[in-house]
Parts: structure tokens; sequence; C-alpha cells
């Protein structure tokens, strides 16, 4: 048995699997600056960009324009290097992921201030230049870590984590796939998550290495702006957002062109925001299940069904205090904090909470997921998120704490809402009003962030 494995292993590691697929040079792969970036166009940057890198084993990729970031991620792994992505762009994260990968440096797409040791800003990438179709089409070796993505930190300290351009073709595949079962095999994508972020990486970038996608190359953060950079974009359009960036698009009223799909991750979807979501936008709404350390494996339209759909070869098997997994995408199975029920002969599964979240208090439980989604539905609660104190009081049971963005609301209205829901053993002390949560680029709390404002 250990020949086999031997001989797979190098197997793996002798076989080179492409960047992007090798079919049409002249495929549309990027909208950027409102010109349309042929496949051919794209391999051309990627070159003139990996030539100008400096020897490495890694590099940030600090790149905001989203095809620039695409451009650089590429160049990077075809010079053999890993793209660091921080779990966030401000310095003092930037520092101490570099810290960690000693001799690394930095590329953005303008000047920072201040700027990181070892920075880099990208060549201009002019899209109406003339390629040649005969352009040699780069591989890069199956096993070779392309990226390390960070954690959030929303449920402690950021933790590291590598992905190989074999792990990240599978999951890739995984994506596609479901999204080809509802808006077709070609589609455009526009995205307000950062490319960074795993979830903005892989719905954002990969996609259209392998497969009929383009990208709008711009972040769009406003509801206008959204709206206007989806109108630059041919349909079917694709919309790869998150519930808090979602929230605001409803309360906007903003016009939308016509959308095919969207497409959420980082934080449990509201049944009721999907609702309204598709009653104003007329499009699916679906959620993708996954983390830094799996990259997404399930799927679900919560409108339709409260239970996810695992993607084909994922494998679930529930344990006492997490679940572990086995996907294409992963070297070996991982163990997820999540707690779940599995059904249809181990096709779909129901999610319980995770087992950091579940909460058991005089003998009653409850889970910091569930107090969330009932403090968010009280009228006139406009953010919001019920979370774990460090400290536990005298008989050891650790206290919960909420804060609350209700400018309307005064917080014993707001804890009177709740005790009609909820045991009174829950009700979260101390609760604080305040005029916006600390949310991420992606719109997740990070704990340390939390923390601090609740001392502050």
């Amino acid at each position: 048995m250990a020949i086999v494995y031997d001989t797979y292993q190098r197997d793996e590691a002798e076989r080179l699997l492409p960047l992007l697929k090798m079919d049409d040079p002249r495929r549309i792969v990027a909208m950027h600056d409102g010109q349309a970036v042929s496949a051919a166009q794209f391999v051309a940057h990627v070159a003139r960009v990996a030539a100008q890198l400096p020897e490495a084993s890694a590099a940030v990729n600090l790149c905001e324009d989203r095809y620039a970031f695409l451009v650089a991620f590429c160049a990077i792994a075809l010079r053999g290097q890993a793209n660091l992505l921080p779990p966030s762009r401000a310095p003092q994260a930037v520092e101490e992921v570099m810290a960690a990968h000693p001799g690394c440096h930095a590329v953005g797409d303008r000047p920072l201030h201040p700027s990181p040791q070892r920075f880099h800003v990208l060549p201009p990438l002019p899209v109406n230049e003339s390629v040649s179709d005969d352009l040699a089409w780069p591989v890069i070796p199956a096993l070779q870590t392309v990226a390390v993505g960070y954690t959030s930190g929303s449920t402690g300290a950021p933790r590291s984590n590598a992905k190989s351009w074999r792990g990240l073709h599978a999951s890739t595949a995984g994506n596609l796939r479901m999204l080809h079962h509802v808006v077709g095999e070609r589609f455009s994508v526009v995205a307000t998550v950062p490319p960074q972020h795993i979830y903005g990486m892989e719905m954002s970038i990969l996609l259209p290495l392998l497969g009929e996608v383009q990208v709008h190359s711009g972040r769009p953060f406003f509801p206008a702006d959204i709206a206007a950079a989806l109108e630059t974009m041919p349909a079917p359009r694709v919309l790869v957002t998150t519930p808090v960036h979602l929230r605001a698009l409803v309360a906007s009223s903003v016009q939308l062109p016509p959308l095919a799909a969207m497409l959420s991750a980082t934080a449990p979807m509201p049944p009721e925001l999907a609702v309204q979501a598709e009653q104003v936008f007329h499009a699916p709404l679906l959620e993708v299940f996954g983390s830094t350390e799996t990259c997404a494996f399930a799927s679900r339209r919560v409108t339709v069904e409260s239970r996810w759909s695992l993607y084909h070869g994922v494998h679930l098997h529930p344990q006492p205090d997490g679940t572990q997994i086995e996907a294409p995408q992963l070297d070996a199975p991982a163990v997820l904090a999540d707690i779940i029920t599995m059904h249809d002969e181990g096709r779909t599964f129901e999610l319980c909470g995770r087992h950091a979240d579940l909460l058991e208090i005089a003998g009653k439980r409850a889970s910091l997921g569930d107090l969330t989604r009932r403090l968010l539905s009280i009228p006139g609660v406009e953010d919001g998120v019920v979370f774990q104190l460090n400290d536990a009081d005298a008989i050891g049971v650790r206290r919960i704490g909420a804060m609350v963005v209700a400018p309307t609301l005064d917080e014993h209205v707001i804890l009177d809402a709740l005790r009609a829901s909820i045991d009174p053993v829950f009700l979260p002390r101390p609760l604080r009003l305040v005029e916006r949560l600390p949310r991420n680029e992606t719109g997740k709390l990070p704990r340390a962030a939390l923390l601090d404002l609740l001392h502050a």
C-alpha cells in the first residue's frame, strides 16, 4: 500500500496543470477600465509581470483592482512563489504575515503609504496592445503551493492555510459545476468582496481561469456603483456579495440590471433577507458553505431549502465536537468546528451551529447564531451580534454580551423584545448600543475588535 501511495505522490508531484483553460485565445476573461481583456492579452500581462518579480518564496498580493490581483496572482504562481493573503490590508496585519514568511516581498497596483518592506508596484497593464495568439499557455506543478490564506480572526487569532494548485483546481471545478446548474456555462461576475479573502478569490479570481467566465475588475461598494458595474457586464450576470452588502442593497431601493443569480457567503444569510432580495432583484439567491481551511464545498437556496447540498465528491462525517470533511480539494481529511445532521443518505446536511457557539446554562441550551438571529429580527435593529465574553462568572459559566446598532431604540426596549423570545438566562449582559460594528471588508467581526469596542 505504501508503494502505491508513494507512486501516486510522485506522479502528482510531476503533474502539470494549466494556469487557465486552454481553448480560445480571444475568450474574454475580464473587464478592466471599461475594456475587454482577452485570454491572450491576459497571458501576455502575466508573463510581463512574472519577469519583473524578485526571487523569493512568497509574495503578499495587495492589489485592489481585481484584474491586477488576477495578473499578480498568476505571475507570482508562475515564478514558483505563493500568494500570501493577509486577513486584512491593515499595515499591522501585513507586517505579521510577512514576518511569518522571512524573505518574502509584496506587490500592489498602486503606491502605498506607508508601504511594506520589499514592496513593488505592478507595471501598467494596457489592454489595447496587439498580442499573438501563438503565446505559450502556462502550466503550474499540481502540488505547488500557490496561495496561503489567513482566517479572519472571528473566532480567535488568524491562522494560515496553504493551498496547492491541484486543490484550487478541484475547488473551482466544484464551484463552476454548482453555478452551471443555475446560470449556464457562460456568465459574468461582479463582486463586492475583496480578492484577498478566500471567498472572493474563489468566486472572482479563479472562475475565469477554468471556465467561460469574465469578471469586473472593480470592487463596487455603494449600491449605485454596484448597479453601474453590473450594467457594463454582459448577461447572464452573477452578483457575488455578502449578507451585509446585500442588506444595504435591498434597503437602498436601487434598480439593478437583470441578474441570473446572487451569491452570498462569509456569514449566515437571514431567511427574511433572502426573501426580500429575491423579491426585489428577481433572481435566485444562492449561499455557499465553506471556510478558509476547506474552500467552498456545499450550497443551498435558503428560500427553497434550509439544508445544504454537498458538492460532488465531498463526504462529511459528524463527530461529537465537530465534523470531519473529505473533499477533492483537500490532500487529507480536515475537521470543522461545525455541528451538523446528515440527511438524504449523506447528500445534504443541516447546520446545527459551531461547537464553540453552543451555550449551556442551568441545564438549558442555545446557540450564539440563533440569539443573533433573534436580535436582528427586532424592528429598529439595523445590525447586531451576540458573542461570548472572555471572562466567566463565579460558577464558571462564560457570560455573553451583545453589540447593537439601533439608533431609535434603547437597551431596555431591546432586552424586553429579546425576553419575549428567549430564555432569560441567555439575555446578553452587557448589551451596548454602538454607531456601527467593527466589521472587516467581508462583513465579518474579528473577535479582538469586538472585545476592544466593548471595553472602549
